[in-house]
């Protein structure tokens, strides 16, 4: 496989760019893509059988598995961040090793339904806290350390409302090529 065909399976939306000011359209914007996104994310999966849920979307790639369970890994993490942003200043979140979650036994084996139920859990307490969050707040920000960044609540729900749509185009690409959509 050639590096141009796995860069697109590996980022079939792109990366993440955030505008240089991101306006309250924007914000309006993301918030939806997260409300929305647990409904439309199971059932993109929910009918998938054993086997099509243990085929990895890319060469290398987790399985549709592992990436139904890193959302509901990966959305936790950021709920809490957005927690800690809004009550400490600016607080050190603690990163998570992704590849080491996704290879656990729980991650590579466990009913998808679990997870989609935390999404679906989550996404709910997160869009009702993003909803109501003012400017000020929209404006407060955690440290990352891996890269000792700043990051502002505001773009970290568009970097969410990405992800979420990221993760979305894997499995549904996938699903496409093989036919199983």
């Amino acid at each position: 496989m050639d590096a141009a065909t796995l860069q697109q399976l590996k980022y079939p939306i792109g990366q993440f760019e955030c505008p240089d000011t991101i306006t309250k359209k924007h914000i309006d914007d993301w918030i939806s893509v997260l409300e929305k996104f647990p409904i439309t994310f199971e059932a993109l999966v929910k009918h998938l059988t054993k086997e099509q849920l243990d085929t990895q979307y890319r060469p290398e790639g987790w399985t549709i598995r592992q990436v139904v369970h890193h959302v509901a890994d990966s959305i936790h993490h950021s709920y809490t961040r957005f927690k800690w942003a809004l009550t400490e200043d600016k607080p050190v979140i603690k990163p998570y090793n992704e590849a080491d979650w996704a290879a656990l036994n729980d991650s590579k084996t466990a009913p998808i339904q679990m997870s989609l139920e935390h999404i679906k859990a989550i996404h709910y307490k997160l869009v009702y806290l993003l909803k109501g969050l003012s400017q000020e707040a929209l404006n407060k920000i955690f440290i990352h350390p891996d890269s000792n960044s700043e990051v502002l609540l505001s773009y970290n729900i568009g970097f969410y409302a990405w992800h979420s749509n990221h993760h979305y185009a894997h499995i549904e690409n996938l699903l496409k090529r093989k036919g199983w959509m």
